[in-house]
């Protein structure tokens, strides 16, 4: 039984063992989960970032999640944080932080995801809520080399915000809800720290970008302000009817926005 070994590990992924929805991909010393479509080679990528105290294992226990993305003809993946939270520039849980580990961690999931599972990072889609769409913001305005689009929900940079960006402008749908106790559009004081201001933050990105005037959209159940820019890129701040919450029709429609026709 020996040839039989061998041959099982010659057919594991180039991780050294086998990993995806269940059962965590090793980046180093941090993880990742993810899941694939199907019917679709080379497929893009949904990248998710879960909340305060979530995990990788969490997200993909969201079956609705799992079946959007596979519908969409993406893969799902979840990054996993480090004991639940985001290292973030200005964040109550180390204030001084660069956000430089975050960064790199994520470079180290797409270079794994792409030698791994043949993920297209030409189609690579960034969204996650609440301290999970914190991150992406950090993504958004330090790694947008590595993405195509984002949609963050629910959360923004700490104060500071950047005045602008150092990476290129890409398409953006921001989502969130018009009473939200939990962060505010205007942000609330945690500990010595204080969430941003949202209309601050897109205010920053509509300059950096160049996008133009803002034009009303109902898209989905959301009420969007929609600015276009001379590259076909979109920026766009669309609020629901509620509080802190996460919802898949939210993500499908802004994911069908930033597409705009293409797969």
């Amino acid at each position: 039984m020996r040839w039989f070994a061998a041959l099982a590990l010659a057919i594991l992924p180039t991780g050294g063992m086998a990993c995806g929805a269940d059962t965590d991909c090793v980046v180093g010393d941090r993880s990742y989960r993810i899941a694939m479509p199907d019917t679709v080679e080379n497929p893009g990528a949904i990248v998710f970032s879960h909340g305060h105290r979530g995990s990788a294992r969490g997200v993909m226990n969201n079956g609705g999640l799992r079946r959007l993305a596979a519908d969409m003809g993406y893969a799902l993946i979840a990054a996993n944080g480090v004991d639940g939270t985001w290292d973030l520039p200005g964040s109550p849980s180390n204030p001084s932080s660069d956000g430089a580990g975050e960064l790199a961690y994520f470079e180290a999931v797409l270079d794994d995801a792409a030698t791994q599972f043949g993920i297209n990072q030409d189609n690579i889609i960034a969204t996650g809520f609440s301290a999970g769409g914190m991150m992406t913001w950090n993504l958004i305005c330090d790694r947008s080399n590595l993405l195509r689009a984002a949609v963050p929900m629910s959360g923004t940079f700490w104060e500071d915000i950047p005045t602008t960006c150092d990476t290129p402008p890409i398409s953006v749908i921001h989502i969130h809800g018009d009473n939200d106790p939990t962060v505010p559009l205007s942000g609330r004081a945690i500990r010595t720290s204080h969430q941003g201001d949202v209309p601050t933050a897109l205010g920053m990105y509509a300059r950096h970008g160049g996008f133009g005037n803002a034009v009303s959209q109902q898209v989905g159940g959301l009420d969007c302000a929609v600015r276009d820019n001379a590259e076909d890129l979109t920026l766009g701040f669309c609020m629901f009817e509620g509080g802190h919450s996460f919802r898949l029709e939210h993500l499908r429609a802004a994911i069908e926005m930033v597409n705009k026709g293409r797969p």
